[in-house]
């Protein structure tokens, strides 16, 4: 696996990708409007990169994009990849190695997801406070290499308090909800029955997905303060449950998107 990250790194210097300061993971639905905000973009596609996986979601763009954000330089994953589509734990986040043997500093991470808080609406964004992880593989299974990070990371923050108060005073200035929640992550790629939405939701989780977590867990062990927020693209109550139409889910992302690119905009020109 270090001799895969190093060939993949070196790829990407040699190529014009250097010193990216913030990491960037685009979810669902998510990324066009904030890749418009990248100066002077470098586009590199995924398949070109030494052991990157291909994005096979069909709205997954499968771009790494460097450039600049409010002075700062920025390597951005347009379309990211899921334990659904075959690939191993390891394959999903080595793109987080990549990113921090570049030098990436910060990684902001965004997804789509389920609401299962009927406090909240869909449209709406959550700030991810904690998580719950139900996927059946751990990308850090396995021998653990020293150089990245210890065999059992700490993982009573896995969200860096320092970035979310930092989103919060955002959302408040720029008067953008953000509520801030419990994400799980199970392995899809099927939505989920009634029955798992009350399980879900009973054992404290206010949002439900299928990416984020492995990326965070690798982020975390290599030290790597990050910060992530859902979209929440579809309601799900278990007593007026409505069949998921994919295509909606989609462009309900794509309505919230502004809403999510100014509160990582401001981030990033804060860090």
């Amino acid at each position: 696996m270090i001799e895969q990250i190093r060939e993949a790194t070196d790829y990407l210097r040699k190529h014009g990708v250097t010193a990216p300061e913030v990491g960037v993971i685009l979810g669902t639905g998510l990324g066009n409007k904030f890749v418009e905000k990248i100066k002077n973009p470098l586009t590199i596609n995924y398949n070109s990169i030494p052991h990157f996986p291909i994005s096979t979601v069909e709205f997954h763009k499968g771009k790494l994009i460097f450039g600049e954000v409010k002075g700062k330089k920025v390597l951005a994953m347009q379309g990211r990849f899921h334990y659904y589509e075959g690939y191993s734990m390891q394959q999903i986040t080595l793109p987080v190695r990549v990113m921090k043997m570049l030098g990436v500093k910060n990684l902001l991470v965004s997804n789509a997801a389920g609401n299962m808080n009927m406090k909240w609406s869909k449209g709406e964004l959550m700030l991810i406070d904690d998580h719950i992880n139900l996927l059946p593989d751990n990308p850090l299974r396995g021998p653990n290499y020293e150089i990245f990070g210890p065999r059992f990371p700490d993982m009573s923050q896995p969200y860096s308090k320092k970035l979310n108060n930092q989103l919060i005073k955002i959302a408040k200035a720029k008067k953008i909800k953000l509520n801030k929640g419990v994400y799980v992550a199970v392995m899809g790629p099927n939505l989920e029955t009634r029955a798992e939405y009350r399980y879900l939701h009973n054992i404290g989780a206010d949002a439900v997905g299928m990416s984020t977590v492995p990326e965070v867990l690798v982020a975390n062990h290599m030290g790597m303060p990050c910060c992530a927020i859902s979209v929440l693209t579809d309601d799900c109550d278990p007593d007026n449950l409505k069949p998921a139409v994919i295509s909606e889910i989609i462009a309900v992302a794509g309505k919230a998107e502004s809403k999510l690119t100014d509160l990582y905009v401001d981030l990033i020109a804060s860090l």
